[in-house]
């Protein structure tokens, strides 16, 4: 049975995971009898947003402590993952996957990448174990992996386009209803909430790209 990571980081959509995004891929996993690795980075935010105005609170939560809401509890510290645990990895979207897993959200094409992320996505790239990027999270993972020139898609938005051309990536026009296949890195993307406009159309997005993951690993 194939083990496949889900990579949070948070909980809502404007600074974590994308709620929508995450509860869908672990139902396509689980649909696809995968054995789901729920994992997040045990640090600060960037923020915590109050999601009925949009606002910053003057709080401070825990991405891992919020990532386990959506996890169930069942959840590790990515620091103590390593690509041997893993078969695949998919990342949700969400405004944490740009602020969180890195600060893309800020900086644009001059982006960090949070140190265990970095290094968990390239040593699964490496060692040929697909990846899959949904929503904005294919800017940060072309940032982590920038040397490799991957190719993603986050739908049609000109501007995080040209980001992710500017920082060496390769960027594919896709619908919300598409994956985009980058075949010599096994990177699968698609745009989810990016293009929404809403569940039932990010879910089609979402279930192709699981299944092109599974697919990808009977090859």
């Amino acid at each position: 049975m194939a083990k496949i990571g889900v990579l949070l980081s948070g909980c809502g959509v404007f600074d974590g995971a994308e709620i929508h995004e995450a509860v869908l891929t672990l139902l396509a996993l689980d649909r696809a009898g995968a054995t789901v690795v729920c994992m997040a980075p045990n640090m600060d935010q960037i923020h915590v947003i109050n999601h009925l105005t949009q606002e910053v609170m003057s709080e401070t939560r825990n991405v891992l402590v919020e990532s386990a809401r959506i996890a169930r509890g069942e959840i590790k510290d990515l620091r103590e993952v390593q690509a041997s645990d893993l078969d695949a990895l998919i990342i949700p979207g969400g405004f944490g996957a740009a602020k969180n897993l890195s600060d893309f959200a800020f900086k644009g094409p001059a982006a960090t990448v949070q140190r265990d992320v970095a290094r968990l996505l390239n040593d699964l790239v490496s060692a040929g174990k697909p990846v899959g990027a949904i929503c904005i999270a294919p800017a940060t993972l072309t940032k982590a992996l920038a040397d490799r020139k991957p190719e993603v898609t986050i739908g049609t938005d000109k501007d995080t386009a040209a980001a992710i051309e500017a920082m060496g990536g390769q960027h594919k026009v896709c619908t919300v209803d598409m994956i985009h296949l980058d075949s010599k890195n096994k990177i699968v993307s698609t745009p989810a909430y990016m293009l929404g406009p809403g569940i039932k159309d990010v879910a089609q997005g979402i279930e192709k790209l699981v299944a092109k993951i599974v697919d990808l690993l009977g090859k």
